[in-house]
C-alpha cells in the first residue's frame, strides 16, 4: 500500500448545520486549512537545523519559508537562497512530509536565529522593550525605498484591489491577505494565509524565488498592523504600508523612525496616515 502523505490543500470540506429564524438546514461548508509548518535552515558546512515553526495555510510553502528568512535578515543579497525543498528526513512521519521545509543558503548568515521549539508568530521581538525592538529592526533593514509612492487617492482604492485577489477568502471568509503594489496601482503579487504575518512572508518569498526584488512601492494588508508587519516591510525596503485596520503604537514608532509611510483604517472613502 502506498504510504506517501497527501499534500494538504488550502481548504477543507465540512458538514454544518445552519439555523435561521424559520428553518434549520444541513449543508457543506469550506474552512481554511490550518496546519503547522517547520522551517529548517542550512548552508555549506552546516547541517539543517530547525529555526521556526508556525501555523499556516498550506500552499506557497516555499515562498513562506524564503520570505520569512529574508525578513529575519538571513538573506542579505539576491541569490542568497540556493534552494528550498520539503524535507526528506527519514525520521519524519508521513503526516509531516509536506509540513517541514528546508531553506538552503549560499553562505552562513550574519546571525543564527534561536531554535524555536514552540509555535510562533515569527516575531523576534518577544520579551524586550519597544525601544530595543525598534533598534533591532532598524539594524536589519536594507536601504529605504527611493521611488514613487501611491497618492492618497490611490491608497483609498488599494483595499478593493487587494480584495479582488482574495480567492480563498471568497470560499471561506477566514483568511488574511497581503499584496505588493506599484505606485500606479499595478498588483504585482497577492497571497493569502490564516496568519497575517505569513501572508506577508509569502509575498516577499514569491518575489525572491521569481528572481525579482522583494521591495515595492506599497504593501497592502487586510487587517490591523502590528510591529512585526512594519518590521517585515522595512526589512526588504518597501516604501509604504496600507492597512484596512488600525496600527499599534509600536508599529507607528517603527514606521516613523524607518521612513515607512504608514496608513490605517483605509477604505474607499478615507484613509489615515500615521507616519
Amino acid at each position: 500500500m502506498d504510504q506517501r502523505a497527501r499534500r494538504p490543500g488550502p481548504t477543507a470540506r465540512v458538514r454544518v448545520t445552519e439555523s435561521g429564524a424559520e428553518r434549520t438546514s444541513e449543508r457543506e461548508d469550506r474552512l481554511i486549512t490550518e496546519e503547522p509548518l517547520e522551517v529548517r535552515l542550512e548552508w555549506p558546512g552546516a547541517p539543517a537545523r530547525r529555526v521556526w515553526v508556525t501555523m499556516r495555510t498550506p500552499g506557497h510553502d516555499f515562498e513562506l519559508a524564503a520570505g520569512w528568512a529574508a525578513h529575519e535578515g538571513l538573506v542579505p543579497a539576491a541569490g542568497g537562497i540556493t534552494g528550498v525543498a520539503y524535507c526528506t528526513d527519514a525520521a519524519l512521519s508521513p503526516e509531516q512530509d509536506f509540513n517541514v521545509v528546508t531553506v538552503t543558503l549560499a553562505a552562513a548568515p550574519d546571525h543564527v536565529p534561536h531554535q524555536h521549539d514552540a509555535l510562533s508568530a515569527g516575531s523576534s521581538a518577544c520579551g524586550v522593550c519597544g525601544t530595543d525592538s525598534i533598534d533591532a529592526a532598524l539594524t536589519r533593514r536594507v536601504p529605504g525605498w527611493t521611488g514613487e509612492l501611491p497618492s492618497p487617492d490611490l491608497v483609498r482604492r488599494l483595499p478593493a484591489v487587494l480584495r479582488e485577489g482574495q480567492r480563498l477568502f471568497d470560499r471561506t471568509g477566514g483568511v488574511h491577505a497581503a499584496a505588493l503594489v506599484t505606485a500606479a496601482g499595478e498588483l504585482l503579487v497577492v497571497r493569502e494565509d490564516v496568519g497575517r504575518h505569513n501572508a506577508v512572508d509569502k509575498v516577499t518569498g514569491a518575489r525572491l524565488l521569481a528572481g525579482h526584488s522583494p521591495a515595492g512601492a506599497c504593501l497592502v494588508v487586510s487587517g490591523r498592523v502590528g510591529y512585526e508587519l512594519v518590521q517585515k516591510a522595512l526589512a526588504v525596503g518597501t516604501g509604504s504600508l496600507v492597512a484596512v485596520g488600525a496600527p499599534t503604537s509600536l508599529a507607528v514608532s517603527l514606521a516613523g523612525r524607518g521612513g515607512l509611510a504608514l496608513y490605517g483604517f483605509t477604505a474607499a472613502d478615507r484613509t489615515v496616515r500615521y507616519a
